[in-house]
């Protein structure tokens, strides 16, 4: 339990047996750092397969938190198969997956990720919805994270991730990136568009698309005349 200001607010570990395997888990309360209410995230580690793998840097997955794709089973991200592949990869090989809280709709919250879903059906991509509502494209902090790993004593890790800005953020925080191993899932022509805009926007490194030109993401809809919601005030504007 919390015995410094350096010290994280965190559960004794657990063992949960899971379709994937057997891991060890621990939910950590940690204070954001813009003065709102500490959030629980949740670490689940498995120990290392073999003398190779305990070698090696850690490899770690940092989740963030999507109710829709992780709990509902959308089809409009690639969320919940991303969560699911890194619980099996990590159980194979060992390591520990972060799942963060705070961080739907890469961090605008639920009700806002929801309002630019109705954005994303009349045309605008997710890059679009997101500053048609006054909010910024990509608004994940990795504080929580980096805190955590710490914690752990994971300074330096192999990370499943596709997302460079991942790296250069947790790196900015402390944390030696020592790999990057590609987390890749299979697209669907439901959430194409959406990893399209990952991959041409976003720079994201998705070799699943390759077969696919850079700009297929561009699209004739004239957004300024798509009515937004002010989150702040429900009014259009």
């Amino acid at each position: 339990m919390s015995t410094g200001p350096e010290t994280l607010d965190h559960s004794e570990a657990v063992t949960i047996p899971t379709e994937y395997g057997t891991f060890s888990v621990m939910g950590w309360l940690v204070p954001e750092p813009n003065g709102r209410a500490a959030a629980e995230h949740v670490s689940l580690s498995a120990a290392p397969t073999s003398a190779e793998e305990a070698s090696k840097p850690t490899l770690v997955r940092l989740h963030s938190e999507c109710i829709t794709g992780d709990v509902f089973g959308s089809w409009r991200c690639d969320c919940g198969p991303q969560l699911h592949l890194a619980l099996e990869r990590i159980a194979q090989h060992g390591g520990t997956a972060l799942y963060l809280r705070n961080h739907e709709g890469r961090g605008i919250g639920l009700i806002n990720k929801l309002r630019a879903y109705k954005l994303q059906d009349r045309g605008a991509d997710t890059v679009e919805a997101n500053t048609m509502l006054g909010l910024p494209a990509e608004a994940r902090d990795y504080t929580a994270a980096a805190r955590i790993l710490k914690e752990m004593s994971l300074t330096r890790i192999r990370l499943l991730t596709n997302n460079p800005d991942k790296v250069r953020k947790l790196e900015a925080l402390g944390i030696t990136v020592e790999s990057v191993v590609p987390h890749e899932v299979p697209p669907r022509e439901e959430n194409l568009r959406y990893l399209l805009t990952k991959r041409d926007r976003m720079h994201h490194h998705l070799t699943e698309l390759a077969s696919i030109e850079p700009g297929a993401t561009k699209h004739s809809t004239d957004t300024t005349n798509l009515n937004t919601t002010n989150p702040s005030t429900g009014e259009e504007s």
